[in-house]
């Protein structure tokens, strides 16, 4: 049985989750209200049901709903304590590198990397001020494991990102605000089943032998399944806690033991 979160556990905490809508962001703002925090997140439509989250309408992957995200946290929340950035996915062909265009590289980026990077560039002067605050960008195993064949794009900005948020702790840290990465391996969400239907459009095959070959592509899962959206939840909140206070410039992998190396 899963351990129930400590309803006071992010009492008092002002917590903005990108990518809040669906699979592992709308898991981390259930995860982080069930823990008591203010929650504020956003997607490009409103959800009808907001389930306690204060919501932005907001494209990220533009200059645009960035900065209405971050006025909006400063605004509704009074500034912030703890930064997630689970925003990401891949909309580009299959076919291997020779089949991405100009278009699809720059939409890679501006879904995987630059939403990170404007909103970093508007909130943590705030919280270095403050002198405290955590912030989690959410990358993946890709950047160490790409897919040839359909997410060299995807792989190259989730690298980007990882490198990034470690340049980010170095000038941070010493400031009071602790820079994490969740890299996690294969998670079963909406986005990972639209990816496995447009590899079986493009090779003319089924989804389920688009899973198989996913599968044998990473190598295999040595624990066997794929992590859900609350496994990685949890990661997160632990990162954003009193209890990883020590933990900073750091990447965790949950990707259940697929990566072959250490």
């Amino acid at each position: 049985m899963a351990r129930q979160p400590d309803p006071a556990e992010f009492q008092g905490r002002r917590i903005l989750v990108t990518g809040g809508s669906k699979g592992t962001g709308r898991a981390t703002v259930r995860r982080f209200l069930a823990g008591g925090a203010s929650v504020l997140t956003a997607a490009r439509r409103l959800p009808e049901d907001p389930e306690g989250a204060l919501w932005v309408a907001a494209d990220l992957t533009t200059p645009e709903g960035t900065r209405a995200l971050a006025e909006a946290a400063t605004e509704r929340l009074g500034g912030l304590d703890v930064l997630v950035h689970v925003l990401g996915g891949s909309s580009a062909p299959g076919g291997g590198f020779a089949a991405l265009t100009e278009e699809d590289w720059r939409a890679e980026l501006d879904m995987n990397l630059m939403p990170a990077v404007r909103l970093d560039r508007a909130l943590l002067p705030a919280m270095v001020a403050q002198g405290s605050g955590a912030v989690i960008h959410v990358s993946s195993i890709q950047s160490r494991l790409p897919l040839h064949d359909s997410t060299t794009a995807y792989a190259a900005a989730k690298a980007a990102l990882t490198t990034y948020s470690k340049a980010l702790s170095k000038e941070v840290g010493p400031k009071g605000v602790r820079v994490n990465v969740v890299s996690p391996g294969w998670i079963y969400t909406e986005a990972s089943e639209a990816l496995m239907e447009r590899i079986a459009a493009k090779t003319g095959g089924t989804v389920e032998a688009a899973r198989e070959g996913v599968l044998q592509a990473l190598g295999g899962i040595p624990l066997g399944r794929p992590a859900a959206p609350e496994n990685v939840a949890d990661l997160i909140a632990f990162l954003a806690s009193d209890q990883a206070s020590a933990i900073h410039g750091a990447e965790y992998v949950i990707d259940g033991g697929t990566i072959p190396t250490v």
